[in-house]
């Protein structure tokens, strides 16, 4: 990636010269509110790309925020070679109010409809403000997630391919950047996730899942913050073989009640066998939750109660490159 700068950057109301750091807030309109979004801006002393890092893009999800607040602590820009914009609380309804996957205004889940709309939804808008705002000009993007309050999760990171060569290299060296021995691919880019979006519009993006049930984990955030900065820094890694997975099921409640799991994440289910259990708490009646697909399961619900429709289980099988 070729794309020097040497140039202010400017988000908003923050600016930073070349080789100066900048940390406040910026306001993103809602409509029915505004809202004030972190930021922090470092601008390298020598030119290079523009790397946007996002994390707090849903509530409870607290490893990726407290990485992204720790590595805006430490980063400098001389370590720096380009721009870089540090978003540690990306949707503060959702984060300081709701703490879950959908926003207390609007019961919407942000990741699902990326790139937004400007005249939508306050969720909606706020997508469309991220994009516009941040992403707009960005020549690399990380989005930092976690295993939410109810969620348990094996760390992976994903990316979306998009059949353009460049830009699916480069997610791939940005994924295995990070550290993280699991790899899991998207076979297309459709989808509202954000770097899904991302990578339609054409940013090489990545997913980085890290931490679950909503721990405050400093041994897993500095990890994680080891790994942006060999990301952000160029600084070469050695690390064990990557395994590349694709998703092949994602399992969801067909009634609601009581959910019991048979499984936690990291464990390999086969197709048919049983994972789980519903009991309706009215009259004891135990609905059985089988595995649709064998493979790992990567994330899944932790929490006892669940509604019809609620996503249960993800699991990923090992990617077949013989054909």
């Amino acid at each position: 990636m070729d794309n020097s700068r040497a140039t202010t950057l400017s988000i908003s109301a923050l600016s930073a010269e070349p080789g100066a750091k900048v940390r406040g807030s910026v306001q993103a309109d809602l409509g029915t509110l505004t809202v004030e979004v972190p930021l922090t801006l470092v601008n390298g002393t020598r030119p290079g790309p523009r790397i946007v890092v996002t994390a707090g893009v849903h509530g409870g999800e607290f490893t990726g925020i407290d990485a992204a607040t720790r590595l805006a602590a430490r980063l400098e820009p001389d370590q720096v070679r380009g721009q870089v914009v540090l978003c540690p609380v990306a949707n503060p309804p959702a984060v300081y109010n709701g703490r879950l996957g959908t926003s207390p205004l609007d019961g919407v889940n942000i990741n699902r409809v990326f790139p937004g709309d400007p005249g939508g939804s306050p969720t909606e808008r706020l997508a469309a403000w991220l994009f516009a705002t941040l992403l707009d000009g960005a020549d690399a993007y990380v989005d930092l997630h976690s295993g939410g309050i109810d969620e348990v999760l094996r760390d992976f990171t994903g990316y979306r391919l998009t059949g353009d060569p460049e830009i699916d290299c480069r997610a791939a060296d940005m994924a295995r950047a990070i550290g993280i021995d699991d790899v899991i691919l998207g076979l297309n880019a459709e989808g509202g996730n954000s770097h899904a979006a991302a990578a339609r519009h054409g940013i090489p993006a990545v997913l980085v899942e890290n931490g679950q049930l909503g721990e405050r984990d400093p041994d897993a955030a500095e990890r994680l913050v080891d790994g942006l900065l060999r990301l952000l820094t160029g600084t070469e890694h050695q690390q064990a073989q990557i395994r590349e997975w694709v998703w092949v099921a994602g399992i969801t409640a067909e009634v609601g009640g009581l959910w019991y799991p048979h499984f936690t994440a990291g464990d390999d289910v086969t197709e048919g066998e049983v994972i789980g259990r519903i009991v309706n708490p009215a009259d004891g009646a135990d609905h059985e939750v089988h595995a649709s697909a064998t493979g790992r399961v990567f994330y899944g619900m932790r929490g006892l109660t669940v509604a019809p429709g609620s996503e249960l289980v993800a699991i990923a099988a090992l990617r077949d490159t013989t054909r």
